[in-house]
């Protein structure tokens, strides 16, 4: 494929809303690619991924592939391989996925091996269920994947029972998975499922019903892997200058992207004035949302006929709990610094607090700490308590009230009109909500509120409701016009706990004491 296809492809792509791409040189039909690919094309994959950063900035997210054992017909070490692979994630790759492997010390090598290397980017071990005896030996063999004693003689006896291997492999695979996970040296798994999706249901079933294996395996490089709260640009020019965000879009991450590519400069030490640089206009990539996927699938999610204020309260708190794992306003399932609000957002979105975006209090966690910590070695991280939800008007007049008799708490409010209202917050006050402590370096401050941003924000928030949410519905149907009830009568409001020494719990008993 040269670059004008590859371009048309990509196009296609990112008009179809899909914004992950795994950038793969691709099979060579087992004759090795000497010195050029094909006319106009390309040779390596870091060359793609270079391709895809010049032409589409940080639109696509970009994983590369990793071989724990080295590439099967590479003529490199494996050494000289995590090099190689070092380029491929300067070159603006966000992550790795491996080719599977049944030796989980193999891959617990090959993570310290990129670390050492300098490569910090989260690493998926790729893992194949075991669907039958002879698949299992074809796969290995093409692939040159070496297999433990063990796994040969717990198979062997039975694989002429296409059942009892399946059966047998999931077992084998679920041990990997545990195995890998609790050696601290990956954030999650990445399954080869071939189209044969029976295995791995199982095996995550089993898992979750095993100690929830997923959850409770915390990376011993989690706080080392972030530089910053958020995940950074993959553009250099970006990522070097970049180092602080307002936090609105932090569930909607590309849009944020996407709405400041056009600047300059990027806010560096301080976010500054809210004068800076205006954010692009909203279009329809804005409100498109591959991981909300079809009309159908948003359907089953947000519901198929909701004719009442308390069934959307429920899809709110849904997410939270983790029935459903996406609401227009959150892209990505729960962020496990949340995890220990699920319970009083929960409750609060039950209440009808529609929550967006929230944080805990943090006072001095080591920056290596496996949920909160970001920034390197040797620090301490620090933040606000924050909660960010659309209310009723009759809930904001008894919020108001309760945040103007509370010194901790302060209280910026919008609704779909623009008209504001604020407890505490100056005109043109930006507070930090982030900030953390470092040897050797400034004290940084990568999250911050701004009420001028926020105003921003809520135009894009507000929009959601209609252009994710109401045009499920008929026009004039009960469903479509309680979403516009909500739209045009609620208020996006923020609410900021300036004490993160004192009692944690405060503002969420104080929001559910209403």
């Amino acid at each position: 494929m040269n670059e004008q296809q590859l371009k048309s492809v990509l196009d296609q792509a990112k008009s179809a809303g899909i914004q992950n791409i795994l950038a793969l040189r691709g099979d060579d039909g087992g004759i090795m690619l000497a010195s050029k690919g094909c006319d106009g094309g390309m040779t390596h994959a870091v060359d793609l991924v270079r391709f895809i950063r010049k032409y589409y900035g940080d639109y696509f997210g970009i994983a590369v592939a990793g071989h724990p054992e080295g590439h099967e017909r590479s003529e490199f070490s494996l050494e000289e391989e995590v090099v190689h692979l070092k380029e491929k994630i300067e070159a603006g790759a966000d992550f790795i996925i491996t080719q599977f492997f049944y030796d989980p010390q193999v891959f617990v090598n090959f993570v310290h091996r990129c670390r050492n290397e300098g490569i910090n980017c989260p690493i998926l071990p790729g893992v194949m269920p075991i669907q039958s005896f002879s698949s299992f030996q074809r796969m290995t063999g093409y692939c040159g994947t070496r297999v433990p004693t063990e796994v040969f003689e717990r198979l062997s006896p039975i694989k002429d029972n296409d059942e009892a291997v399946k059966e047998v492999g999931c077992q084998i695979t679920i041990d990997l998975c545990q195995s890998v996970i609790n050696a601290g040296a990956c954030h999650g798994v990445h399954f080869y499922t071939l189209n044969l999706e029976r295995s791995t249901s199982m095996i995550l079933e089993r898992m979750m019903r095993t100690d929830n294996a997923l959850d409770e395996g915390k990376s011993k490089y989690a706080g080392l892997n972030r530089t910053l709260p958020w995940r950074q640009s993959a553009l250099e020019k970006r990522s070097k200058q970049e180092d602080v965000r307002p936090i609105h879009w932090a569930n909607r991450p590309k849009s944020y992207v996407l709405r400041t590519e056009a600047w300059d400069e990027f806010p560096n030490g301080r976010w500054g004035p809210s004068t800076s640089p205006a954010f692009g206009e909203l279009s329809d990539s804005h409100f498109y949302s591959y991981t909300m996927g079809s009309e159908e699938d948003r359907r089953v999610m947000l519901g198929e006929a909701p004719i009442s204020v308390q069934e959307i309260n429920e899809v709110f708190a849904m997410y939270l709990e983790g029935v459903i794992s996406h609401i227009p306003w959150c892209e990505t399932p729960l962020q496990p610094e949340s995890f220990v609000l699920q319970k009083p957002l929960a409750a609060l979105n039950r209440n009808g607090f529609l929550t967006l975006n929230s944080q805990p209090s943090v006072n001095g966690a080591r920056s290596d700490d496996p949920v909160y910590g970001w920034g390197g070695k040797g620090g301490y991280v620090y933040q606000k308590a924050y909660v960010e939800c659309f209310i009723s008007s009759r809930q904001m007049s008894c919020l108001k009230e309760l945040v103007s008799s509370d010194p901790r708490l302060n209280l910026y409010a919008v609704n779909c009109d623009g008209k504001e209202d604020r407890v505490g917050i100056e005109e043109d006050g930006v507070t930090a909500l982030t900030w953390g402590v470092f040897p050797n370096r400034e004290v940084l401050q990568p999250t911050i509120f701004d009420p001028a941003v926020f105003v921003v924000w809520a135009e894009e928030a507000f929009l959601l409701w209609k252009t994710m949410w109401q045009n499920l519905y008929e026009s004039g149907s009960v469903s479509w016009e309680l979403i516009e009830d909500i739209h045009d009568s609620y208020f996006l409001v923020a609410i900021i706990d300036h004490d993160f020494v004192g009692d944690s719990n405060h503002l969420w008993n104080a929001l559910l004491s209403l």
